[in-house]
């Protein structure tokens, strides 16, 4: 267990922003894991976990307590059932996978980050999420002061939402389970449309392990959301902003005001999200209120790929970027009533 002080923290992540920790960790083991938690939490103070620093927004004064860094290792496969320690590498553990025939997690390719954190955001891209492959998660309860083992069911999953994420103080996650399928070198059924037109395949169709990971590979890339550190559009943390879930009211509401601004024969993106509510497209939201791909003037600007992406250019603050992300909720909020909320953790600052 590697300890340093008054440590940057910024490298640690993918904006590369963020002021230095009190105290940084770095844990190898589950055991120093456990053990560094306890011993913040005996002595009251802060504990700021990290894992591969792609959800983060540190404020440039930076944390004032310890930071622990997972580093843990650990891939196992037995049969269709795949463990993975917290710091394992999310796309290199999903290209493994791949490798080995697996389906079921193969369109959350080039998604950066740790296993660790994909059960508390419940992780998902192009129309798979890591809640409907999970079948476990075993977490470091710090109330209970012991080991849990969650089922998938406990786990509360929902749109980039779990127990994980609504009790952030309580768990540190330390292993996940997924149950996988063999479906002879065969992916999941595809449920996204981008996806299928990429593919060149129907909807529920399957394809080819290796040719769905490599197609959405190429699709992130083409939006910077493949991580690359020559190209400052991948200096981000992927879509800043999620999808907004409207009740029936509101997404009428949001209808009339896309008809205002836009004309009568415009409608916005609409896709059914349970009973009564209604998702729509956070990018769309952010292009047509103005903010356009590389929308900015200073050290922090959206994507010149995909309006959904705030980036550090070199050389930003994190108060620069936090003042980009305001001025976009801001104009979103003034051009169709509709308040976007940040997907990355904020810590020592607030939009």
């Amino acid at each position: 267990m590697q300890v340093l002080h008054d440590a940057p923290l910024a490298p640690l992540t993918t904006f590369r922003l963020g002021g230095p920790a009190t105290r940084l960790i770095t844990a190898t083991t589950d055991a120093e894991v456990i053990d560094a938690v306890r011993e913040a939490d005996v002595a009251g103070t802060p504990l700021l976990v990290i894992g591969g620093g792609s959800n983060l927004v540190i404020g440039d004064k930076g944390f004032d307590g310890t930071a622990l860094r997972i580093a843990t290792r650990g891939f196992a496969l037995d049969g269709t059932t795949l463990e993975l320690a917290a710091g394992e590498v999310w796309t290199d553990a999903v290209a493994r996978t791949v490798e080995a025939g697996l389906a079921g997690i193969e369109c959350m390719s080039g998604i950066p980050g740790s296993a660790g954190a994909t059960p508390i955001q419940n992780v998902g891209a192009y129309g798979q999420e890591v809640s409907t492959t999970i079948t476990e998660v075993v977490a470091y309860d710090r109330t209970a002061g012991e080991t849990v083992t969650l089922a998938n069911d406990a786990c509360a999953f929902s749109y980039r939402h779990s127990r994980f994420k609504a009790e952030p103080e309580r768990y540190v996650v330390l292993r996940v389970r997924f149950a996988l399928e063999d479906a002879g070198g065969l992916s999941a059924p595809v449920k996204y449309a981008e996806t299928a037109r990429a593919l060149g395949v129907e909807a529920g169709d399957r394809v080819a392990l290796t040719t769905a990971r490599d197609t959405v590979l190429k699709l992130r890339a083409g939006k910077g959301m493949v991580l690359d550190p020559e190209d400052h559009d991948t200096w981000s943390a992927g879509s800043f902003f999620t999808n907004p879930i409207l009740t029936e009211t509101s997404f009428a509401a949001f209808r009339a005001r896309v008809r205002e601004r836009l004309g009568e024969g415009v409608e916005p993106p609409a896709y059914p999200a349970g009973e009564g509510r209604t998702k729509t497209s956070a990018a769309w939201l952010i292009d047509k209120a103005g903010f356009t791909k590389g929308y900015g003037a200073g050290p922090a600007r959206i994507s010149t790929k995909h309006t959904l992406a705030l980036t550090n250019r070199g050389g930003a603050t994190t108060e620069d970027l936090l003042a980009l992300a305001r001025e976009v909720v801001a104009g979103v909020h003034e051009a169709f009533g509709v308040t976007l909320v940040n997907e990355p953790v904020t810590v020592g600052v607030s939009l």
